[in-house]
């Protein structure tokens, strides 16, 4: 859970700057964060959830 967290406020931050400096536009930013939230409710979140969370255990090792 927490690393859960840890990644959403990651990413959030992550899109707040590419938002501000201009490099992603809002309406670019709000799409994908509903693409997201569409693609969570199907029968695929439960794969990307597990390499999501293979890929960061790949990278805590190192």
């Amino acid at each position: 859970m927490a690393l859960s967290i840890s990644a959403a406020v990651l990413l959030g931050i992550i899109v707040f700057v590419l938002v501000k400096g201009g490099y992603v536009r809002v309406g670019s930013a709000l799409t994908c964060t509903l693409f997201g939230f569409t693609l969570a409710a199907t029968g695929l979140a439960p794969t990307i959830n597990s390499g999501l969370a293979s890929l960061a255990g790949m990278i805590s090792r190192f």
